[in-house]
């Protein structure tokens, strides 16, 4: 009890703070329609250019009318929206972007170029407006790096119907679009004979998603639409293993060379489905039994539906996607090179650098007492995964190799069972230790997060955002959560 008191009371103390900064009035800068500005991102670490593709109008806005200007200031990218004729900032928004995470990578950071489709939706404004993209430097810090003037009058504004051939699933309606949390389930991978057990893992993804908490004393303030476009084929692709479906979104395993990493670069073929809603979410939910997924700020999340660890894959990954956190693990391979320059305080609200012990950015939610940074037992821990992780490697090697090599389905079925075996063993045992710890419950700085074994730091010693599992957010990551939901709803 005395936790949820706690995180409610900074998570409304939050949401008051907001209230209180009067914004740019709706009606006298919009109209309620949303632009979606579609564009291509290219370049590297070296570097970065814009180019705008084609603009929409298109639906309702579905964001808040109160709250027109960002709060939180995360993502490494915004959109900013200034009246051409005053200067005035009328609308911003944080995100993060494919590129943004590609050029992290090891061929974005030795300058290979690459281009992505991506859009900005904003509502129309009444007159011209300057619309200007910010990315974050290496001190993060945002400098403008595009801009160019839009007028909504513009006659190249496509206006069309949305394109025809998809269906739209009510799953929860608790009230008009702007009033309330909009999230669109896409379907990925579903063929037309396969529309009800779309519905169906629709169905059971709101059950467990409106079952979690902070979103389970919230869930009237969320309406969910699943959104249904045929594929060709049932799944996705699998480069590492040989496979390759043709499918509504052109989701793919392997993204940025990580073999669970689960995304999809065909910006424009989600954006032109989901158009069918208003949302202010975008959930991929693709049909297949291979864990993975992906979740970016204010893009999408990902997940795969009939996976034994689905819930935690949805749970985990919408938490970055909507609420921006970070991944607290640090002992799992992943993609990126520097995802957090060192001795620069990440933006996110669940990871530091503890660069000033004194000002702990979730200081309001410590425990009396607690040494920060918090002593734990991390050397044991570090060595209960070293074995774990080279053993898993192997295996997803061993299973990609006979799925391209065409190896007997009797091996590849136990070599997948095997693999499945270790990871729920390995869970278990993670979860037993962190069980254990003497500082479990307790909120402070505790070394080991943001794929970093030193020099970042997470809030508590577990949470949805360290370890795989059935477990509530820490408090600082619920925290974040409620004051999402309430600055689209309050």
């Amino acid at each position: 009890m005395k936790r949820s008191v706690a995180v409610v009371i900074l998570a409304v103390a939050v949401a008051g703070c907001a209230r209180g900064q009067k914004g740019p009035d709706f009606e006298t800068w919009f109209v309620d329609r949303t632009l979606r500005v579609d564009y291509y991102h290219t370049g590297s670490a070296a570097g970065e250019v814009f180019a705008v593709d084609r603009m929409y109008d298109q639906g309702a806005w579905a964001g808040p009318r109160g709250r027109l200007v960002d709060l939180f200031g995360l993502g490494r990218y915004a959109v900013k929206v200034y009246d051409e004729a005053s200067g005035k900032l009328i609308f911003s928004q944080g995100f993060d972007s494919y590129f943004g995470e590609y050029k992290t990578s090891d061929d974005g950071v030795a300058g290979v170029p690459r281009t992505y489709h991506e859009s900005a939706l904003l509502p129309v404004p009444k007159k011209p407006v300057r619309f200007a993209i910010e990315a974050r430097d290496r001190e993060n810090v945002f400098r403008t790096v595009w801009t160019r003037t839009i007028d909504p009058a513009d006659a190249s504004i496509i206006r069309e119907r949305p394109i025809p051939g998809v269906k739209v699933v009510e799953s929860v309606r608790s009230g008009e679009p702007g009033r309330k949390v909009d999230i669109a389930v896409i379907a990925e991978g579903y063929t037309a004979a396969e529309e009800g057990k779309f519905e169906a893992d629709l169905a059971r993804f709101t059950g467990f998603f409106l079952g979690f908490e902070p979103y389970k004393s919230h869930r009237d303030r969320f309406n969910i639409r699943g959104v249904f476009k045929p594929s060709g084929e049932s799944g996705c692709d699998e480069p590492s293993h040989g496979s390759y479906k043709s499918t509504a979104l052109d989701a793919t395993f392997d993204s940025l060379g990580s073999e669970r990493y689960l995304l999809t670069e065909n910006n424009r073929s989600l954006r032109d489905i989901a158009a069918h809603v208003p949302y202010d979410a975008l959930v991929i939910m693709v049909n297949h039994a291979r864990y993975g997924g992906g979740g970016i700020y204010n893009l999408y999340c990902t997940f795969t539906a009939d996976n034994p660890w689905t819930e935690y894959l949805f749970l985990h990954e919408f938490g970055h996607s909507f609420t921006g956190l970070a991944d607290e693990y640090y002992t799992s391979d992943v993609a990126y090179n520097e995802f957090y320059p060192a001795g620069v305080e990440p933006a996110e609200p669940n990871i530091t650098a503890l660069l000033d012990p004194d000002a702990l950015k979730w200081k309001a939610l410590a425990s009396p007492g607690i040494a920060v940074p918090t002593p734990w037992e991390k050397t044991a821990f570090d060595d209960l995964g070293k074995a774990y992780q080279k053993s898993r490697r192997e295996m997803n090697e061993r299973i990609a190799r006979l799925k391209r090599e065409g190896g007997p389905a009797a091996e590849i079925a136990r070599a997948e069972e095997e693999s499945e075996r270790m990871s729920r063993e390995q869970a278990d045992k993670v979860d037993a230790f962190l069980k254990a710890s003497a500082y479990r419950g307790k909120v402070g700085a505790f070394e080991g997060a943001g794929y970093a074994a030193k020099g970042l730091y997470r809030p508590e010693i577990d949470c949805l955002m360290f370890s795989r599992g059935r477990k509530p957010f820490c408090k600082v990551c619920e925290a974040a959560v409620l004051r999402t939901i309430l600055s689209y709803t309050d």
